[in-house]
């Protein structure tokens, strides 16, 4: 039979040297660096991820801005609003008007676009009409071209009344905006106290007192509600540095602050408003709180009342009523506001005055009954 052989491995080889060989290559085969000879991992998943968590910030940092800070809702097309510019007002003072307005969302930002076009020097003081989607260079450029003049002129003096205002506007536009249209467009407060919210005390009443006296520009776009509109806006400006304080201590609401300064505007001389509203104060916190005021009658029979008709027991009647009348009597002039708003201090209960020689008024003010009495015998 033939001779067959026992098939050896590599590291059965018998000797030393062999299995020496051996051991060494093995170990050189553990440690040989193969990953170049290995397939290539794609890096594509991991960008992928990548890209997919920075979209969740994202999107996650634009939710936590809307909340944080919502969209600004600004006038639609197809309404206006009315601004006016005063005097030495800067682009914020401007910028808040028109943020006030939804006509620009941002002071902020209408203050850089007003740096960087360098307007900030060019803005035209006046009554201005912007129509809802106006764009804010094209406001800019209204601002800078200043206000619109048609020849319009309308003039409110101090101490006029709802009616006599829309008679002046009706003249003013030559009939164009009629008295009635005014009068309608003014009837109501609280169709306006959601654009001046200074209105809220007033009600339904009318906005006698709040049409503010001032000299205005009326373009041929402006109709009742604009005109109005105007005024109001003026009266928000003009009032913005006064504060209520005191007469909300007295117990007044804005309302009957102003209703206190339109009798005040009748009843007093440039010098002595203030005197004459702490009397009227005085009168209101006393056990006989009459004011005692013929103006107030006057504006309800339109003429110079008589002694009769002052004590007669209608609405507006001072005499016969306690406390104010129901409504204000005319447009006070800022002077009247702030005589209420920071009245004299005294402890006058009577005033009375009368014509002097120089063809204004002489003023008598009197704590007690009797000294007023001695003021009048003297005349």
């Amino acid at each position: 039979m033939p001779l067959h052989r026992k098939q050896l491995t590599y590291s059965e080889r018998p000797n030393h040297a062999a299995r020496a060989a051996h051991a060494k290559g093995d170990e050189l085969f553990r440690t040989y660096d193969t990953s170049a000879i290995l397939p290539k991992r794609s890096k594509a998943p991991a960008i992928v991820a990548v890209v997919l968590a920075l979209a969740v910030v994202a999107v996650a940092a634009f939710l936590i801005l809307r909340v944080v800070n919502p969209p600004v809702e600004l006038l639609p097309e197809g309404q206006t609003a009315v601004i006016t510019v005063e005097q030495g007002e800067g682009a914020y003072n401007v910028g808040q008007s028109l943020e006030e307005a939804k006509l620009v969302a941002s002071v902020d930002k209408f203050v850089d676009r007003v740096r960087e076009l360098d307007a900030e020097a060019a803005l035209i003081p006046g009554t201005y009409q912007f129509a809802g989607g106006t764009s804010m260079d094209d406001i800019i450029a209204m601002l800078k071209a200043g206000p619109a003049v048609t020849g319009d002129t309308l003039t409110v003096p101090e101490g006029l009344t709802r009616e006599a205002t829309a008679d002046a506007v009706a003249q003013a536009t030559g009939g164009r905006v009629s008295a009635e249209d005014f009068l309608a467009a003014s009837a109501d407060a609280s169709a306006w106290a959601g654009r001046f919210p200074f209105l809220e005390s007033a009600g339904s009443n009318s906005l006698e007192g709040f049409l503010f006296p001032k000299t205005y520009t009326v373009t041929a776009a402006d109709d009742a509600d604009a005109i109005v509109a105007m005024m109001l806006a003026q009266f928000q400006t003009e009032t913005a540095g006064l504060s209520f304080a005191y007469p909300e201590s007295q117990g007044l609401s804005l309302y009957d602050a102003v209703s206190l300064a339109s009798i005040v505007e009748k009843e007093a001389a440039p010098e002595n408003r203030a005197t004459v509203a702490s009397v009227f104060y005085n009168r209101l916190a006393s056990d006989r709180p009459y004011l005692e005021s013929d103006a107030t009658t006057a504006y309800e029979v339109g003429h110079d009342p008589t002694a009769d008709e002052v004590h007669a027991s209608t609405p507006y009647s001072t005499y016969s009523n306690p406390g104010l009348p129901p409504t204000p009597i005319c447009s006070p002039s800022l002077e009247c506001l702030s005589a209420v708003c920071e009245p004299e201090q005294t402890n006058y209960l009577f005033f009375y005055f009368r014509p002097n020689a120089q063809g204004g008024m002489d003023y008598f003010f009197n704590e007690t009954y009797d000294e007023h009495q001695q003021a009048i015998a003297g005349s």
